[in-house]
Protein backbone atom coordinates (compact mmCIF):
# COMPACT_ATOMS: atom_id res chain seq x y z
CA UNK A 1 0.00 0.00 0.00
CA UNK A 2 2.80 2.61 0.72
CA UNK A 3 4.09 2.15 -2.54
CA UNK A 4 0.91 2.23 -4.29
CA UNK A 5 0.17 5.81 -1.53
CA UNK A 6 3.61 7.37 -3.71
CA UNK A 7 2.43 6.66 -6.72
CA UNK A 8 -1.12 8.26 -6.20
CA UNK A 9 0.13 11.04 -4.25
CA UNK A 10 2.84 12.07 -6.94
CA UNK A 11 0.17 11.64 -9.71
CA UNK A 12 -1.72 13.61 -8.15
CA UNK A 13 0.98 16.64 -7.87
CA UNK A 14 1.85 16.21 -11.62
CA UNK A 15 -1.70 16.45 -12.79
CA UNK A 16 -2.83 18.92 -11.03
CA UNK A 17 -0.19 21.15 -11.25
CA UNK A 18 0.08 20.93 -15.05
CA UNK A 19 -3.14 22.56 -14.77
CA UNK A 20 -2.65 25.82 -13.13
CA UNK A 21 -3.16 24.34 -9.50
CA UNK A 22 -0.29 26.15 -6.65
CA UNK A 23 2.71 23.69 -5.23
CA UNK A 24 2.40 25.40 -2.18
CA UNK A 25 -1.01 22.93 -2.04
CA UNK A 26 -0.16 20.25 -4.07
CA UNK A 27 2.93 19.27 -2.27
CA UNK A 28 1.81 19.21 1.40
CA UNK A 29 -1.28 17.65 -0.13
CA UNK A 30 0.47 14.83 -2.17
CA UNK A 31 2.84 14.02 0.84
CA UNK A 32 -0.01 13.23 3.13
CA UNK A 33 -2.02 11.38 0.72
CA UNK A 34 1.51 9.02 0.28
CA UNK A 35 1.84 9.07 4.59
CA UNK A 36 -2.09 8.08 4.60
CA UNK A 37 -1.71 5.03 2.88
CA UNK A 38 1.59 4.03 4.29
CA UNK A 39 -0.34 4.43 7.86
CA UNK A 40 2.40 7.14 8.88
CA UNK A 41 1.96 9.89 11.58
CA UNK A 42 0.36 12.55 8.81
CA UNK A 43 0.81 15.31 11.22
CA UNK A 44 4.31 14.93 11.66
CA UNK A 45 5.38 14.38 8.73
CA UNK A 46 3.68 17.87 7.58
CA UNK A 47 5.37 19.88 10.11
CA UNK A 48 8.20 17.65 10.94
CA UNK A 49 9.75 15.85 7.66
CA UNK A 50 8.29 17.78 5.10
CA UNK A 51 8.32 21.90 6.44
CA UNK A 52 11.85 20.62 7.85
CA UNK A 53 13.43 19.50 4.92
CA UNK A 54 11.73 23.04 2.70
CA UNK A 55 13.15 24.68 5.67
CA UNK A 56 16.57 23.45 5.08
CA UNK A 57 16.59 24.22 1.29
CA UNK A 58 15.68 27.71 1.45
CA UNK A 59 18.53 28.16 4.19
CA UNK A 60 20.69 26.44 1.71
CA UNK A 61 19.79 28.25 -1.53
CA UNK A 62 17.46 31.37 -0.89
CA UNK A 63 20.33 33.66 -1.06
CA UNK A 64 20.82 32.48 -4.65
CA UNK A 65 17.21 32.51 -5.53
CA UNK A 66 16.65 36.39 -3.91
CA UNK A 67 20.21 37.66 -5.58
CA UNK A 68 19.76 35.97 -8.98
CA UNK A 69 16.08 37.33 -9.47
CA UNK A 70 17.43 40.97 -7.92
CA UNK A 71 20.31 40.55 -10.81
CA UNK A 72 18.24 39.24 -13.51
CA UNK A 73 15.73 42.52 -12.61
CA UNK A 74 18.54 44.77 -12.65
CA UNK A 75 20.23 43.86 -15.75
CA UNK A 76 16.70 44.02 -17.38
CA UNK A 77 15.40 47.60 -16.44
CA UNK A 78 18.82 49.27 -17.29
CA UNK A 79 18.64 48.24 -20.48
CA UNK A 80 21.35 46.08 -20.75
CA UNK A 81 20.00 42.23 -21.32
CA UNK A 82 18.05 44.14 -25.02
CA UNK A 83 21.55 46.18 -25.54
CA UNK A 84 23.51 42.71 -25.30
CA UNK A 85 20.44 41.01 -27.76
CA UNK A 86 20.50 43.95 -30.15
CA UNK A 87 24.56 43.71 -30.46
CA UNK A 88 24.11 39.99 -31.19
CA UNK A 89 21.11 40.88 -33.96
CA UNK A 90 23.99 43.65 -35.29
CA UNK A 91 26.53 41.87 -35.47
CA UNK A 92 25.10 38.30 -37.21
CA UNK A 93 22.40 39.91 -38.95
CA UNK A 94 19.60 37.79 -40.05
CA UNK A 95 21.91 35.88 -42.44
CA UNK A 96 22.63 34.27 -39.02
CA UNK A 97 19.66 34.87 -37.23
CA UNK A 98 19.20 31.28 -35.37
CA UNK A 99 22.46 31.64 -34.23
CA UNK A 100 22.28 35.56 -32.90
CA UNK A 101 19.32 33.86 -30.55
CA UNK A 102 20.66 30.99 -29.20
CA UNK A 103 24.21 33.22 -28.59
CA UNK A 104 22.35 36.15 -27.48
CA UNK A 105 20.50 34.03 -24.52
CA UNK A 106 23.46 31.86 -23.52
CA UNK A 107 25.27 35.25 -22.76
CA UNK A 108 22.52 36.68 -20.64
CA UNK A 109 21.72 33.31 -18.45
CA UNK A 110 25.48 32.18 -18.41
CA UNK A 111 25.93 35.26 -16.95
CA UNK A 112 23.25 35.36 -14.21
CA UNK A 113 20.26 37.01 -15.65
CA UNK A 114 17.44 35.10 -14.97
CA UNK A 115 15.52 32.32 -17.51
CA UNK A 116 11.98 34.65 -17.26
CA UNK A 117 13.68 37.80 -18.12
CA UNK A 118 15.60 36.24 -20.91
CA UNK A 119 12.80 35.26 -22.80
CA UNK A 120 10.58 37.97 -21.96
CA UNK A 121 14.01 40.22 -23.73
CA UNK A 122 14.39 37.92 -26.25
CA UNK A 123 10.90 36.72 -27.56
CA UNK A 124 10.50 40.08 -29.91
CA UNK A 125 13.74 40.84 -30.80
CA UNK A 126 13.64 37.00 -32.04
CA UNK A 127 10.42 37.27 -33.65
CA UNK A 128 11.13 40.63 -35.65
CA UNK A 129 14.78 38.84 -36.63
CA UNK A 130 13.03 35.29 -37.89
CA UNK A 131 10.30 37.39 -39.98
CA UNK A 132 13.32 39.90 -41.73
CA UNK A 133 15.16 36.13 -42.55
CA UNK A 134 11.86 34.29 -43.17
CA UNK A 135 12.48 31.68 -40.97
CA UNK A 136 9.38 30.14 -39.36
CA UNK A 137 8.51 31.49 -36.11
CA UNK A 138 7.93 28.00 -34.91
CA UNK A 139 11.67 27.73 -34.49
CA UNK A 140 11.77 30.52 -32.20
CA UNK A 141 11.03 28.87 -28.94
CA UNK A 142 13.47 25.85 -29.81
CA UNK A 143 16.34 28.98 -31.29
CA UNK A 144 15.50 30.09 -27.49
CA UNK A 145 15.48 27.23 -25.34
CA UNK A 146 19.03 26.35 -26.96
CA UNK A 147 20.79 28.90 -25.60
CA UNK A 148 19.19 29.88 -21.99
CA UNK A 149 18.17 26.25 -20.96
CA UNK A 150 20.34 23.90 -22.15
CA UNK A 151 24.42 24.27 -21.72
CA UNK A 152 24.41 27.22 -19.93
CA UNK A 153 22.20 25.53 -17.17
CA UNK A 154 23.51 21.94 -16.49
CA UNK A 155 27.20 21.56 -18.31
CA UNK A 156 29.26 25.02 -18.92
CA UNK A 157 31.27 25.51 -15.89
CA UNK A 158 31.08 27.97 -13.48
CA UNK A 159 27.33 28.28 -14.33
CA UNK A 160 25.30 30.27 -11.68
CA UNK A 161 22.56 28.60 -12.65
CA UNK A 162 20.88 27.44 -9.10
CA UNK A 163 20.49 23.53 -10.71
CA UNK A 164 24.34 23.98 -10.83
CA UNK A 165 24.60 24.93 -7.13
CA UNK A 166 22.25 22.32 -5.77
CA UNK A 167 25.30 19.66 -5.75
CA UNK A 168 27.82 21.59 -4.11
CA UNK A 169 26.30 20.60 -0.39
CA UNK A 170 25.99 17.00 -1.06
CA UNK A 171 29.29 16.38 -2.45
CA UNK A 172 31.63 19.01 -1.29
CA UNK A 173 31.98 20.72 -4.61
CA UNK A 174 32.27 23.85 -6.39
CA UNK A 175 29.99 25.87 -9.79
CA UNK A 176 33.23 24.43 -11.55
CA UNK A 177 33.09 20.87 -11.16
CA UNK A 178 34.40 18.56 -14.00
CA UNK A 179 35.49 21.73 -16.34
CA UNK A 180 36.80 19.70 -18.87
CA UNK A 181 33.64 17.33 -19.15
CA UNK A 182 31.11 20.44 -18.83
CA UNK A 183 33.10 22.03 -21.87
CA UNK A 184 32.36 18.95 -24.37
CA UNK A 185 29.09 18.43 -23.04
CA UNK A 186 28.18 22.24 -23.50
CA UNK A 187 30.10 22.36 -27.39
CA UNK A 188 27.96 18.75 -28.12
CA UNK A 189 24.57 20.50 -26.77
CA UNK A 190 24.85 24.03 -28.63
CA UNK A 191 26.70 21.84 -31.69
CA UNK A 192 23.61 19.11 -32.45
CA UNK A 193 20.82 21.99 -31.65
CA UNK A 194 22.33 24.20 -33.98
CA UNK A 195 22.64 21.49 -36.37
CA UNK A 196 18.99 20.54 -35.64
CA UNK A 197 17.67 24.34 -36.17
CA UNK A 198 19.37 25.03 -39.16
CA UNK A 199 18.45 21.32 -40.73
CA UNK A 200 14.41 22.65 -39.99
CA UNK A 201 15.69 25.97 -42.00
CA UNK A 202 16.46 24.62 -44.64
CA UNK A 203 13.60 22.38 -45.11
CA UNK A 204 11.11 24.98 -44.37
CA UNK A 205 13.14 27.20 -47.54
CA UNK A 206 12.78 24.28 -49.81
CA UNK A 207 9.04 23.36 -48.87
CA UNK A 208 8.05 27.18 -48.99
CA UNK A 209 7.22 27.81 -45.62
CA UNK A 210 6.22 31.11 -44.39
CA UNK A 211 7.29 33.20 -41.15
CA UNK A 212 3.87 32.86 -39.86
CA UNK A 213 2.16 34.99 -37.53
CA UNK A 214 2.91 34.79 -33.68
CA UNK A 215 -0.73 34.59 -31.97
CA UNK A 216 0.29 36.50 -28.88
CA UNK A 217 2.97 38.70 -27.32
CA UNK A 218 5.13 38.35 -24.49
CA UNK A 219 3.36 40.83 -22.24
CA UNK A 220 0.58 38.32 -22.96
CA UNK A 221 2.37 35.29 -20.78
CA UNK A 222 2.86 37.62 -17.84
CA UNK A 223 -0.83 37.95 -17.07
CA UNK A 224 -1.44 34.18 -17.66
CA UNK A 225 -1.72 32.36 -14.49
CA UNK A 226 -0.96 28.95 -15.77
CA UNK A 227 2.36 30.43 -17.03
CA UNK A 228 2.83 32.12 -13.65
CA UNK A 229 1.76 28.94 -11.40
CA UNK A 230 4.55 26.44 -13.79
CA UNK A 231 7.26 28.67 -14.39
CA UNK A 232 7.77 29.45 -10.84
CA UNK A 233 8.62 25.61 -9.96
CA UNK A 234 11.00 25.92 -13.17
CA UNK A 235 13.20 28.62 -12.71
CA UNK A 236 13.87 31.17 -10.14
CA UNK A 237 11.99 34.12 -11.48
CA UNK A 238 8.01 34.81 -10.87
CA UNK A 239 6.55 36.55 -14.00
CA UNK A 240 4.33 38.55 -12.27
CA UNK A 241 6.94 40.78 -11.48
CA UNK A 242 8.37 41.66 -14.64
CA UNK A 243 6.38 44.69 -15.49
CA UNK A 244 7.00 46.56 -11.89
CA UNK A 245 10.25 48.49 -11.99
CA UNK A 246 11.50 50.98 -14.77
CA UNK A 247 12.75 50.16 -17.90
CA UNK A 248 15.76 52.58 -19.22
CA UNK A 249 14.26 54.19 -22.03
CA UNK A 250 17.61 54.16 -23.20
CA UNK A 251 20.41 51.10 -23.35
CA UNK A 252 23.76 51.35 -22.25
CA UNK A 253 27.38 50.95 -24.62
CA UNK A 254 27.75 47.05 -24.95
CA UNK A 255 30.29 47.17 -22.69
CA UNK A 256 28.78 48.23 -19.85
CA UNK A 257 26.14 46.20 -20.18
CA UNK A 258 28.45 42.99 -20.52
CA UNK A 259 30.88 44.47 -17.89
CA UNK A 260 28.33 42.56 -14.59
CA UNK A 261 28.02 39.50 -16.82
CA UNK A 262 32.03 39.49 -16.74
CA UNK A 263 32.03 39.99 -12.69
CA UNK A 264 29.72 37.14 -12.13
CA UNK A 265 32.02 34.66 -13.61
CA UNK A 266 35.01 36.18 -12.87
CA UNK A 267 34.42 36.28 -9.25
CA UNK A 268 32.80 33.21 -9.30
CA UNK A 269 36.19 31.66 -10.62
CA UNK A 270 38.11 33.53 -8.26
CA UNK A 271 36.46 32.57 -5.30
CA UNK A 272 35.76 29.01 -5.74
CA UNK A 273 39.65 28.13 -7.03
CA UNK A 274 41.41 30.86 -4.51
CA UNK A 275 39.99 32.69 -2.22
CA UNK A 276 37.78 29.90 -0.35
CA UNK A 277 40.67 27.01 -0.21
CA UNK A 278 42.52 29.69 1.27
CA UNK A 279 39.93 30.83 3.85
CA UNK A 280 40.15 29.36 6.97
CA UNK A 281 36.58 27.85 8.19
CA UNK A 282 37.31 25.93 10.73
CA UNK A 283 35.13 27.61 12.91
CA UNK A 284 32.47 26.23 10.86
CA UNK A 285 32.58 23.19 12.55
CA UNK A 286 31.35 24.72 15.78
CA UNK A 287 27.22 23.77 16.38
CA UNK A 288 26.63 27.97 16.62
CA UNK A 289 27.16 27.84 12.66
CA UNK A 290 25.48 24.21 12.19
CA UNK A 291 29.09 22.07 12.65
CA UNK A 292 29.05 22.46 9.34
CA UNK A 293 32.15 22.56 6.44
CA UNK A 294 33.73 24.69 4.00
CA UNK A 295 33.40 22.28 1.10
CA UNK A 296 29.83 21.85 1.77
CA UNK A 297 29.04 25.97 2.08
CA UNK A 298 31.81 27.37 -0.34
CA UNK A 299 29.82 26.62 -3.50
CA UNK A 300 27.17 28.33 -2.58
CA UNK A 301 29.00 31.49 -1.05
CA UNK A 302 31.61 31.42 -4.26
CA UNK A 303 27.62 32.43 -6.29
CA UNK A 304 26.30 34.84 -3.50
CA UNK A 305 29.30 36.60 -3.63
CA UNK A 306 29.91 36.82 -7.05
CA UNK A 307 25.67 37.79 -7.54
CA UNK A 308 26.53 40.27 -4.95
CA UNK A 309 29.07 42.00 -6.64
CA UNK A 310 27.81 42.10 -10.17
CA UNK A 311 24.83 43.95 -8.60
CA UNK A 312 27.13 46.64 -6.57
CA UNK A 313 28.85 46.81 -10.04
CA UNK A 314 25.97 47.03 -12.36
CA UNK A 315 24.28 49.91 -9.88
CA UNK A 316 27.18 51.81 -9.76
CA UNK A 317 27.91 51.84 -13.96
CA UNK A 318 24.09 52.49 -14.63
CA UNK A 319 22.79 54.62 -12.03
CA UNK A 320 21.27 57.31 -14.38
CA UNK A 321 19.22 54.26 -16.23
CA UNK A 322 17.38 53.32 -13.15
CA UNK A 323 15.56 56.11 -12.31
CA UNK A 324 13.43 53.83 -9.85
CA UNK A 325 15.66 51.69 -8.02
CA UNK A 326 13.86 50.98 -5.44
CA UNK A 327 10.68 49.54 -6.98
CA UNK A 328 13.08 47.35 -9.17
CA UNK A 329 15.08 46.18 -6.31
CA UNK A 330 11.30 45.37 -4.90
CA UNK A 331 10.59 43.98 -7.76
CA UNK A 332 13.63 41.39 -8.09
CA UNK A 333 13.35 40.91 -4.37
CA UNK A 334 9.57 39.89 -4.53
CA UNK A 335 10.22 37.55 -7.94
CA UNK A 336 12.27 35.27 -5.91
CA UNK A 337 10.02 34.42 -3.52
CA UNK A 338 7.29 32.27 -5.39
CA UNK A 339 9.74 30.14 -6.81
CA UNK A 340 12.27 29.60 -3.80
CA UNK A 341 8.80 28.64 -1.76
CA UNK A 342 7.41 26.62 -4.63
CA UNK A 343 10.64 24.94 -5.19
CA UNK A 344 11.43 24.15 -1.29
CA UNK A 345 7.54 22.19 -1.10
CA UNK A 346 8.62 19.89 -3.87
CA UNK A 347 11.59 19.13 -1.82
CA UNK A 348 9.79 18.79 0.90
CA UNK A 349 7.18 16.78 -0.59
CA UNK A 350 10.39 14.01 -1.88
CA UNK A 351 11.68 14.49 1.81
CA UNK A 352 7.89 12.54 2.94
CA UNK A 353 8.15 9.98 0.17
CA UNK A 354 12.00 9.26 1.14
CA UNK A 355 10.83 8.83 4.43
CA UNK A 356 7.90 6.04 4.08
CA UNK A 357 9.37 2.70 4.38
CA UNK A 358 7.93 1.85 0.82
CA UNK A 359 10.56 3.95 -0.60
CA UNK A 360 13.47 1.87 0.48
CA UNK A 361 11.75 -0.43 -2.76
CA UNK A 362 12.44 2.89 -4.91
CA UNK A 363 16.13 2.91 -3.69
CA UNK A 364 16.86 -0.61 -4.24
CA UNK A 365 15.40 -0.33 -7.94
CA UNK A 366 17.45 2.89 -8.83
CA UNK A 367 20.33 1.45 -7.23
CA UNK A 368 20.34 -2.03 -8.89
CA UNK A 369 20.55 -0.12 -12.47
CA UNK A 370 22.86 -1.69 -14.58
CA UNK A 371 26.06 0.43 -15.64
CA UNK A 372 27.75 1.58 -12.32
CA UNK A 373 26.37 4.77 -10.16
CA UNK A 374 27.01 7.46 -13.18
CA UNK A 375 24.11 5.31 -14.73
CA UNK A 376 21.62 5.13 -11.93
CA UNK A 377 22.49 8.66 -10.56
CA UNK A 378 21.85 10.06 -14.43
CA UNK A 379 18.23 7.77 -14.74
CA UNK A 380 17.80 9.01 -11.23
CA UNK A 381 17.74 13.03 -11.59
CA UNK A 382 16.38 12.58 -14.96
CA UNK A 383 13.48 10.55 -13.56
CA UNK A 384 12.49 13.21 -10.78
CA UNK A 385 13.01 15.89 -13.00
CA UNK A 386 10.66 14.17 -15.87
CA UNK A 387 8.12 13.92 -12.94
CA UNK A 388 8.04 16.75 -11.28
CA UNK A 389 8.56 18.87 -14.04
CA UNK A 390 11.25 20.96 -12.49
CA UNK A 391 15.60 20.12 -12.52
CA UNK A 392 15.80 21.96 -9.41
CA UNK A 393 13.25 20.07 -7.87
CA UNK A 394 14.07 16.93 -9.13
CA UNK A 395 17.74 17.09 -8.79
CA UNK A 396 17.21 17.86 -5.05
CA UNK A 397 15.08 15.38 -3.84
CA UNK A 398 17.10 12.69 -5.65
CA UNK A 399 19.89 14.07 -3.92
CA UNK A 400 18.34 14.59 -0.68
CA UNK A 401 17.19 10.84 -0.81
CA UNK A 402 20.05 9.27 -2.49
CA UNK A 403 23.34 11.69 -1.68
CA UNK A 404 25.06 10.44 1.09
CA UNK A 405 25.02 6.54 -1.04
CA UNK A 406 26.14 8.09 -4.24
CA UNK A 407 29.03 9.49 -2.34
CA UNK A 408 29.66 6.08 -0.38
CA UNK A 409 29.72 4.69 -4.27
CA UNK A 410 31.37 7.32 -5.51
CA UNK A 411 33.89 6.36 -2.50
CA UNK A 412 34.36 2.37 -3.01
CA UNK A 413 34.43 2.70 -7.11
CA UNK A 414 37.13 5.88 -7.00
CA UNK A 415 34.70 8.78 -8.37
CA UNK A 416 35.31 12.27 -8.15
CA UNK A 417 32.30 13.74 -6.95
CA UNK A 418 32.91 16.10 -9.37
CA UNK A 419 31.86 13.29 -11.85
CA UNK A 420 28.94 13.18 -9.45
CA UNK A 421 28.07 16.99 -9.86
CA UNK A 422 28.24 17.32 -13.53
CA UNK A 423 26.53 13.83 -13.87
CA UNK A 424 23.70 14.74 -11.66
CA UNK A 425 23.10 18.41 -13.12
CA UNK A 426 23.32 17.22 -16.99
CA UNK A 427 21.10 14.32 -16.27
CA UNK A 428 18.18 16.89 -14.25
CA UNK A 429 18.50 18.86 -17.22
CA UNK A 430 17.21 16.65 -19.82
CA UNK A 431 13.78 15.08 -19.34
CA UNK A 432 12.58 18.42 -17.17
CA UNK A 433 11.90 19.47 -20.46
CA UNK A 434 8.91 17.47 -20.86
CA UNK A 435 5.59 19.30 -21.86
CA UNK A 436 4.27 20.47 -18.48
CA UNK A 437 7.83 21.98 -17.88
CA UNK A 438 7.30 25.65 -16.88
CA UNK A 439 9.99 26.65 -18.59
CA UNK A 440 8.19 25.11 -21.41
CA UNK A 441 5.15 26.69 -21.00
CA UNK A 442 6.34 30.06 -20.30
CA UNK A 443 8.64 30.08 -23.69
CA UNK A 444 6.06 28.80 -26.08
CA UNK A 445 3.62 31.61 -24.11
CA UNK A 446 6.21 34.60 -24.67
CA UNK A 447 6.61 33.38 -28.56
CA UNK A 448 2.98 32.60 -29.09
CA UNK A 449 3.24 29.40 -30.59
CA UNK A 450 2.15 26.11 -29.12
CA UNK A 451 3.13 22.79 -28.66
CA UNK A 452 1.80 21.28 -31.38
CA UNK A 453 3.73 23.75 -33.54
CA UNK A 454 6.81 24.27 -31.35
CA UNK A 455 7.56 21.09 -29.29
CA UNK A 456 9.21 18.43 -31.18
CA UNK A 457 11.97 20.97 -32.33
CA UNK A 458 12.83 21.82 -28.51
CA UNK A 459 12.75 18.01 -28.18
CA UNK A 460 15.29 18.02 -30.11
CA UNK A 461 17.61 20.53 -28.70
CA UNK A 462 16.46 20.14 -25.25
CA UNK A 463 16.03 16.44 -24.34
CA UNK A 464 18.05 14.54 -27.38
CA UNK A 465 21.22 17.04 -27.72
CA UNK A 466 21.38 17.05 -23.43
CA UNK A 467 21.03 12.99 -23.88
CA UNK A 468 23.90 12.75 -26.13
CA UNK A 469 26.12 14.93 -24.31
CA UNK A 470 25.06 13.14 -21.10
CA UNK A 471 25.87 9.31 -22.33
CA UNK A 472 29.31 11.01 -23.46
CA UNK A 473 30.11 12.70 -20.34
CA UNK A 474 29.06 9.27 -18.29
CA UNK A 475 31.08 7.33 -21.27
CA UNK A 476 34.59 9.62 -21.02
CA UNK A 477 34.08 10.06 -17.09
CA UNK A 478 34.38 6.48 -16.71
CA UNK A 479 36.91 5.73 -19.28
CA UNK A 480 39.04 9.01 -18.24
CA UNK A 481 37.93 10.06 -14.49
CA UNK A 482 36.79 13.71 -14.14
CA UNK A 483 38.89 16.76 -15.65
Amino acid sequence: MGLIGILIGLGLLVWFAFRGWSVLILAPAGALIAAAFAREPLLAHWTQTFMGSAAQFLAQFFPIFLLGALFGKLMEDSGSVTAIANTMTERLGKEHAILAVVLAGAIVTYGGVSLFVAFFVLAPMAGALFRAAAIPLRLMPAAIVLGTSTFTMSALPGTPAIQNAIPMPFFGTTPFAAPGLGIIASAIMLGFGLWWLNRAETSARHSGESAGVSTAAADDAVDNALVRELATTAREFDPAEIRRGHLSETSPPIFVAALPLIVVVGVNFLMSMFVLPRHDATFLAEPRWGATSLSAVGGVWSVVVALFTAIVTLIIINRQRLPALRESMDAGANASVLPALSVASLVGFGAVVAALPAFAVVRDWVLSIGGGPLVSLAVATNVLSALTGSASGGLTIALDALGPTYMDLAAQHGIDPALLHRVAVIGAGTLDSLPHNGAIVSVLAVCGTTHRESYFDIVMVAIVGAIIALATVIILGTMFGSF
